[in-house]
């Protein structure tokens, strides 16, 4: 028997939690069936853009403010009538009526729109741990209003915190900024000061990367010393997104897969694969007809539409955008992406090209990893990352890379010609892992009985 057993009534604080295929839900939920194992009662805060969970506890908060109520909205109508005419109809008109609300909110404030959100958790968390019902607050990221919600009962109740960093709070420029200085804009303002209130009102806060441990550790040297933080790194990990039990040999269709799934922007953008395409046909021609590039899950970027236009791609980026839960089937959207991964001849890892890529390894690797499929990955300043592709067989370039990104294509295409794609080692980085990291840590820690 373990002699130093976890107290076990948390309160879970996650802006976003039960939203399907969402990578900031997906890292709380997935832990959810552990934490249970483990002995955890857990109480769930969140915001009302997921569903609700009847396992145990859940509260779901709308913002105060009017930016995050009219984003809060919009989900809750979709998941309540869908996207079709009613959506529409009553999302215009609320965007309307809030307009000027919204207006003078960013101008007075000028912070993220679900900051307000910390506001109804705060009073509803103060009232439950003054009732005796929380041993443990637990702040989750990716939304920091969950964080500052977690500081402001830690300060004013003393119960323990422990605090889940997703992606960095401070966003460094380039290789030599340290992230020391105060940035202009003042929801970045705020977030610096978020961290360095992290690292000292925190029992225990942990990072996903290396790299962003070690750059935290930099701003707030208190971090790791007696009466401040203890941080330390967790590798989130991923539940297997759906049934990836039929792992059979692959087929080699007519055309050579290249599927990309999660968010695009401008600095993470699927120009580079379709310029080395372009590359790659002048020197097999062949190619063209051949080769063809999916989008699931987000609109395509603007620099992404604007090669498609420049070499006529219109036949070879296919983007299907968001797979959503299909009614007719009752499989989830997080299912079929599933599917779409197994069916892949290669998946494309897109890493961008910011600073901040130095800490930050992106969610659907994890994903990847269940599929079974190679990876492509393009990445930028992030050895943790390399390291991981390579252990497990991937093809691997790096972003700024030009030369290099068309020379990864072209093994690619020789490959799937010859039906010998890589084969990736198979070793998925599953949840348990995590949650078993989190809690060897808290264990000796001032949060057990």
């Amino acid at each position: 028997m373990n002699p130093h057993p976890i107290k076990k009534n948390w309160l879970l604080l996650s802006h976003a939690f039960n939203m399907d295929g969402r990578a900031a839900s997906l890292t709380i939920t997935d832990k959810i069936p552990y934490l249970l194992e483990a002995g955890i009662s857990p109480t769930v805060f969140s915001a009302i853009t997921g569903l609700k969970d009847t396992r145990f506890p859940h509260k779901q908060f709308l913002a105060w403010g009017p930016a995050a109520f009219r984003f809060d909205f919009r989900h809750w109508i979709a998941n309540k009538y869908g996207r079709g005419f009613i959506y529409k109809v009553l999302t215009r008109t609320v965007s309307v009526l809030l307009a000027p609300l919204i207006g003078i909110e960013k101008i007075c404030l000028g912070y993220s729109s679900q900051w307000s959100w910390a506001i109804p958790a705060f009073i509803r968390g103060y009232c439950l741990i003054r009732m005796g019902k929380v041993d443990v607050i637990y702040s989750i990221g990716s939304a920091w209003s969950a964080h500052l919600t977690g500081v402001w009962l830690k300060r004013a109740t003393g119960l323990p915190l422990i605090s889940e960093v997703h992606d960095p709070l401070v966003i460094r420029i380039n290789p030599n900024d340290q992230g020391f200085s105060k940035p202009q804009n003042r929801d970045a303002r705020f977030r610096h000061y978020l961290e360095s209130q992290l690292c000292k009102y925190s029992d225990y806060v942990w990072w996903f990367t290396d790299g962003a441990l070690h750059y935290a550790k930099v701003r707030n040297p208190n971090l790791n010393t007696p009466g401040n933080a203890q941080g330390f790194v967790v590798m989130p990990g991923a539940n297997p997104p759906g049934d990836m039990t039929n792992r059979g040999a692959h087929h080699y269709g007519e055309y050579l897969n290249l599927c990309h799934f999660g968010s695009l922007a401008n600095d993470r953008s699927l120009s580079i694969v379709l310029k080395a395409i372009k590359a790659l046909t002048e020197k097999y021609p062949e190619a063209r007809q051949h080769i063809r590039v999916h989008a699931y899950g987000a609109p395509l970027d603007a620099l992404s539409i604007e090669a498609i236009k420049r070499y006529g791609y219109a036949d070879i980026l296919l983007a299907h955008g968001r797979l959503e839960k299909d009614p007719s089937s009752g499989r989830s959207g997080r299912e079929q992406v599933a599917e779409k991964m197994q069916e892949a001849d290669v998946l494309i890892l897109l890493h961008g090209n910011d600073e901040w890529c130095a800490e930050y390894i992106p969610s659907k690797f994890y994903d990847y990893l269940w599929a079974g499929r190679p990876i492509w990955g393009i990445t930028h300043r992030n050895p943790q990352l390399d390291q991981m592709l390579l252990d497990r067989g991937s093809y691997l370039s790096a972003d700024g890379d030009g030369e290099g990104i068309t020379m990864a294509l072209e093994r690619i295409w020789l490959d799937w010609q010859k039906q010998a794609l890589i084969k990736p080692v198979w070793n998925p980085i599953g949840v348990d892992q995590a949650v078993a990291c989190i809690l060897d840590h808290v264990q000796e820690g001032l949060i057990c009985d």
